[in-house]
C-alpha cells in the first residue's frame, strides 16, 4: 500500500460510514415518529383513563414530556403519520426489534396490539380505491428504507391517493432530494403527466433533470436536528459575513438599553410545512411589542420585505398576548458598502404611535453607521475592495 492508496481508502471508509450513519439516523426518526403515533392512537381507542384527558391528551403529554421534538404540534403530526401510513407495522417493528434488541419495552408483545381499526386507519391507496394490495401499493420495506420523515410529511400533503402513490414511486425511483419533491408537488406534475400524451417520456425527461437526494443534508432536517436535541441556530447555515454580523448585532441591541430584552436566536416558525428563520427576536418592555429583525448580507430583494412581513403576521395570530402592541419588523441588508435599513410596521396607522416607535427604536442613521463599521471590521477596513 502506497500513500495514495492509504488516502482512497480512508476516504471510502470515511465516505461509507457516514452515508450509513445518516440512514440510520433517518431510519431512527421515521420509526420513532411512527410508533409515538401508534402508541397516542392505541391510548386514545384503549387507554384505561382516556376519558379523563378527552381532548388535551396530546397538549398534557407535550407539557409532560417538555422536548422541542415532542411538541404538540409535532405529536399531533406523528399521529397523522401512524394513521395514513400504518401500512409501514412490519418493517418498523422489524426495525427496532433488530436494532434495540434488549429494549424490549419499546414495543408491545406483539403486533395485535396495534389499534382495534387499524385496518381501517392506514389510508392506503389500494384501500381506497378498492384495489388489491399488490396492485397498487409501494413495498412498505421500500418506502421505508427510500424515503425520510420530511418525505412523508410532504406526501401528507397531497389528499389524492393516486397522487400519492405517484409521488412515492417517483421520489423513490429518482431518489428525489426533500426540495425537489416539493417543487414536483408545488408544480402539479402528478396533474401534469395525467394529461400528457406520453407520460413515460414525460417522467424521463422530469427524472433527467431532479435534483437527487444528498445524504449529507438529508441529515441536515429539522425533524433530524429535533430528534438529536440540537439548537435552532445549528439548523440554519449562514455566510461567514451575515452569520458574524448577527453575533455583533445581538450586542449592539442590548448595549442600546431602551428597553431591548433578548428573546430568540434563529426564531423557527412553521408555516403550513415550511420552518422559517428570523434572525433575532427581542421583546421591547417600553413599546410592549416584539421587534423582529432580520439582516442579509447582500442588497434587499423584494422576497425579503414580504417574508419580514409574514414574520410580523405570523407573531400576530400566534404570539402576540392581548396587552401587546403589534409586533414591529426590522430589515437590514448591505451591498458593495451601501446600506438600507426598513422598517415594517404594517398595520400601524395611528401617527402618534409610529412616531412613538420611531423615539424608541434606533434611528437608520444610528444602525447605517453601527453597519459600516462592522463590515469594515469584518472586512479588514476596507469595503468592496476599497479603504472605507
Amino acid at each position: 500500500m502506497d500513500f495514495e492508496e492509504l488516502e482512497i481508502r480512508v476516504g471510502r471508509l470515511n465516505s461509507a460510514f457516514e452515508e450509513n450513519t445518516v440512514k440510520a439516523i433517518n431510519k431512527n426518526v421515521t420509526a420513532r415518529n411512527w410508533l409515538i403515533g401508534f402508541y397516542i392512537v392505541n391510548y386514545e381507542q384503549n387507554g384505561k383513563d382516556r376519558a379523563s384527558y378527552g381532548e388535551k391528551t396530546l397538549q398534557m403529554l407535550s407539557e409532560r414530556l417538555n422536548k422541542k421534538s415532542l411538541s404538540y404540534r409535532n405529536l399531533k403530526l406523528y399521529r397523522q403519520f401512524f394513521k395514513e401510513f400504518s401500512l409501514l407495522e412490519k418493517p418498523i417493528f422489524d426495525y427496532v426489534l433488530n436494532e434495540f434488541r434488549n429494549e424490549e419495552k419499546l414495543l408491545p408483545n406483539s403486533a395485535k396490539l396495534l389499534p382495534n381499526n387499524s385496518s381501517e386507519i392506514g389510508q392506503t391507496v389500494s384501500a381506497q380505491f378498492k384495489f388489491a394490495e399488490k396492485d397498487l401499493q409501494i413495498a412498505p420495506e421500500k418506502m421505508f428504507s427510500q424515503l425520510s420523515f420530511s418525505h412523508f410529511t410532504l406526501i401528507m400533503g397531497v389528499k389524492n391517493p393516486l397522487a400519492r402513490v405517484f409521488y412515492e414511486l417517483e421520489t423513490i425511483k429518482g431518489v428525489w432530494s426533500v426540495r425537489e419533491l416539493k417543487r414536483q408537488i408545488n408544480t402539479n406534475y402528478f396533474e401534469r403527466s395525467a394529461i400528457s400524451q406520453n407520460p413515460e417520456k414525460m417522467s424521463n425527461f422530469v427524472q433527467s433533470g431532479s435534483e437527487k437526494m444528498q445524504l449529507a443534508e438529508l441529515g441536515k432536517t429539522p425533524y433530524v436536528y429535533e430528534f438529536l436535541g440540537l439548537k435552532d441556530r445549528e439548523v440554519v447555515e449562514e455566510a461567514d459575513l451575515e452569520q458574524a454580523l448577527i453575533n455583533h448585532l445581538e450586542d449592539f441591541m442590548l448595549e442600546l438599553g431602551n428597553g431591548f430584552c433578548f428573546e430568540a436566536r434563529q426564531k423557527r416558525m412553521l408555516v403550513d410545512d415550511d420552518y422559517y428563520f428570523c434572525d433575532l427576536v427581542f421583546y421591547h418592555r417600553i413599546l410592549k411589542c416584539h421587534v423582529l429583525i432580520d439582516l442579509k448580507a447582500r442588497k434587499i430583494k423584494y422576497d425579503d420585505i414580504a417574508q419580514m412581513n409574514m414574520y410580523l403576521a405570523y407573531y400576530k395570530h400566534n404570539v402576540m398576548q392581548k396587552d401587546d402592541n403589534l409586533p414591529v419588523g426590522i430589515l437590514m441588508c448591505t451591498e458593495a458598502g451601501k446600506e438600507l435599513v426598513q422598517y415594517a410596521t404594517e398595520g400601524i396607522d395611528e401617527n402618534l404611535f409610529v412616531q412613538k416607535y420611531k423615539l424608541n427604536l434606533p434611528s437608520e442613521e444610528k444602525l447605517t453607521e453601527w453597519l459600516k463599521s462592522e463590515i469594515k471590521r469584518e472586512n479588514g477596513g476596507r469595503i468592496d475592495g476599497r479603504d472605507f
